[in-house]
Parts: structure tokens; C-alpha cells; sequence
């Protein structure tokens, strides 16, 4: 698939976002480095050959500019590419989607993506 097709299918925009992640799941916790955020989940980057598997459930918790809030999301692997992992966000609370919000508001720069952003996250929270 192009890098237009990827684009064009992509509802979320990437927030290019240099942290530590916590992840945590039944087997134990570890930190990875965040490569970037959206609405829709995380991308990071994860020690070679991790033994992280498509469709695992962890709860993934990260700082945000100068660890002003923490970030909670619970999510699911969607991908695994080298040395990269997407997580899809499967459940988030409230207070984490509005320091998300807030991050990705001040990222984005333009109230109405954020908001077509944020209707088609809802969107999908019905299907």
C-alpha cells in the first residue's frame, strides 16, 4: 500500500510525541519509547524480538509534556513492523481523553480537524 492510500485511509492524525511507556499485562510490565500518539492509539518502539504478540491486551501509561498528567489507555497490539508496535486504543477514562485531547489540540493547531478527529472517534465508539 502507498504512503497516499495509508493517508488517505488514516482518520486520525499522528502527533509525533517523545516519551516513556509503561506497559502492563498479565506476563509483567516493561517501557518502551512512544514514536507518536493519536486519538486511536499509540506507536512505539520495543527491544528487538519482543515477545509481544498481535491482539495482546496491555494498559499503557505515559507522561505528558513536562509530566504535567498521565495518559491511561487500555490497548490491543494492531501491528508489529522491526522494531515498531501500534497499539489500537481499546478503552480510555475520561480524564486521560482530555489531557490526550488537550495534547493532540496543541499539536494539531486546527480546532476543525481536531473536532472531524473527535466525531469520527466517536463514530467508531458506536459501531
Amino acid at each position: 500500500m502507498s504512503d497516499t492510500d495509508n493517508t488517505e485511509k488514516r482518520h486520525f492524525s499522528r502527533i509525533p510525541f517523545v516519551t516513556d511507556v509503561h506497559l502492563v499485562n498479565a506476563e509483567g510490565s516493561w517501557d518502551v519509547q512512544l514514536v507518536d500518539v493519536s486519538l486511536k492509539g499509540i506507536l512505539t518502539t520495543v527491544p528487538a524480538n519482543p515477545a509481544i504478540k498481535t491482539g495482546e491486551h496491555y494498559l499503557a501509561e505515559m507522561l505528558t509534556e513536562n509530566d504535567e498528567a498521565t495518559i491511561r489507555m487500555e490497548v490491543s497490539v494492531a501491528h508489529i513492523e522491526e522494531q515498531r508496535v501500534g497499539f489500537r486504543c481499546e478503552h480510555i477514562d475520561l480524564d486521560s481523553i482530555s489531557h490526550l485531547r488537550r495534547l493532540v489540540e496543541l499539536n494539531l493547531g486546527d480546532d476543525e480537524i481536531l473536532h472531524r478527529e473527535l466525531s469520527e472517534l466517536l463514530h467508531h465508539s458506536e459501531d
